[in-house]
């Protein structure tokens, strides 16, 4: 499956020509081993994948022991794997390097001695945690994965031409058309319901079967609970009960995280370290509300409200529907044609999320609640920030009729913002200061 990724690490490898090593941070299946495994067949002469979840106890020993002695060590490895390394021309490969964390360590030296690039692969969680008695190498280049887009969807699914079209239209503000959209709208439709998860998507292109993807999804979901029981003791209890709340928060009209209703009697600050956690594993994407909407919002004033969203929005509508009987066949085809109403808003938004956060760090929406006067009241789905002003964005299903909150939003705050976006269900239409755009140019947004 084609990543766009594969370009960034193709840029890496041409600018820092061995002076860094390329950690691949994100969440677990989301095809970390895959990608850089095509980079290396691709992009260099000869690779060695060195997997730590499937080592031999004699490379171990080479990096729990002195390593100073490099020709040694490419010499053993050379053996080992029986292959032929040629210097600047070869890529060697630390596969779920959270479970050595010396060979982590040993990048410095090995960067440094300048014979052969480095990437590395692992689990999030692990690599946050396994850092007892180790140096982590300042010669280590982080880079974000996230699950397949929409564009990388379509690339799987054969078709190079439609998104082209979609960024045109994107670009020139223009619609597509009705019958352009409907279509695109389906395919669309068709990507939150499989995910972008690679396991689903290849179970989805074997046979268009969604129960054999319903099944991939399960098996990424029971994953990711199990590595919530594997987090310290006293805290996997409220990182369980804040990622299996999910769905039900988003179903509320705020979809904002009620701790209440997680758990009665408990406030925010009872889940700091269960947020930490869920972040620092890339399974959910966090949205936290912002007090002031001013430029740049990491220095705005962000209270202890946040929205939580899932990171791959197939998983959120398998967690959602999956456990019914029924779902594999009928309901599935009725959403894609839009002949089914289930809480679409919760998906609409989760997509939205998902999306912008291929782009920015961190997430912001805007809520105010005036108890004197609900006149007063606003709240934005997200903030994003444009040429050093704030730009408001609203989701909207298909059969909405206003936007009131938007409206009042750059009424009050109009010194700070820069137009405004509605992501919703029908084709581009510009009003006024308004843009709307159908849902799924949502990734195009910057």
């Amino acid at each position: 499956m084609k990543r766009k990724i594969y370009e960034k690490l193709v840029e890496w490898k041409q600018k820092r020509a061995g002076k860094t090593a390329i950690l691949i941070e994100g969440a677990r299946r989301i095809g970390k081993t895959y990608i850089i495994e095509e980079f290396a067949k691709h992009e260099y002469k000869s690779y060695v994948k060195i997997d730590f979840s499937n080592v031999s106890r004699e490379i171990i020993n080479i990096f729990e022991s002195d390593i100073t002695n490099l020709d040694n060590f490419f010499n053993t490895i050379k053996v080992l794997y029986g292959t032929e390394l040629y210097e600047r021309n070869s890529l060697i490969i630390f596969d779920e390097v959270q479970l050595c964390p010396k060979a982590r360590q040993a990048i410095k030296h090995l960067v440094a001695d300048g014979r052969y690039d480095y990437a590395e692969t692992g689990s999030l969680i692990s690599l946050y945690r396994n850092v007892k008695d180790i140096l982590i190498p300042s010669e280590e280049e982080k880079i974000e994965m996230h699950p397949m887009d929409f564009e990388e969807f379509l690339w799987a699914l054969s078709d190079n031409v439609t998104y082209q079209i979609i960024r045109d239209a994107y670009k020139d503000l223009k619609p597509l058309g009705q019958a352009i959209h409907k279509n695109i709208l389906s395919k669309f439709r068709e990507y939150m319901l499989v995910g972008g998860m690679p396991l689903s998507v290849k179970a989805y292109l074997n046979n268009k079967s969604f129960e054999n993807v319903e099944f991939e999804k399960k098996q990424i979901l029971n994953l990711y609970k199990e590595d919530i029981n594997k987090f310290g003791e006293n805290e996997k209890v409220k990182a369980k009960l804040v990622y299996d709340a999910i769905p039900t928060q988003l179903q509320q009209k705020s979809k904002k995280i009620k701790y209440s209703s997680i758990k009665k009697n408990t406030r925010s600050t009872d889940y700091d370290k269960a947020f930490i956690f869920l972040k620092e594993s890339m399974m959910v994407n966090i949205c936290n509300n912002v007090t002031d909407p001013s430029f740049p919002l990491t220095l705005s004033g962000v209270d202890e409200e946040k929205k939580c969203y899932m990171l791959d929005t197939g998983l959120l509508i398998s967690e959602c529907l999956g456990t019914k009987k029924y779902i594999e066949s009928e309901i599935y085809k009725k959403m894609i044609t839009d002949k089914l109403y289930i809480n679409e808003g919760m998906f609409a938004e989760n997509v939205v999320a998902q999306a912008l956060r291929l782009k920015q760090d961190k997430l912001f929406y805007f809520k105010k609640a005036d108890k004197e006067n609900k006149d007063n009241n606003m709240e934005i789905d997200f903030l994003i920030e444009t040429e050093g002003k704030i730009t408001p964005i609203e989701v909207k299903s298909s059969v909405y009729k206003k936007h009131t909150s938007l409206d009042k939003f750059m009424s009050k705050y109009k010194s700070k913002v820069k137009g405004a976006y509605i992501l919703y269900q029908k084709d581009v239409f510009v009003n006024e200061k308004i843009i709307h755009l159908p849902i799924y140019m949502s990734e195009l947004l910057e």
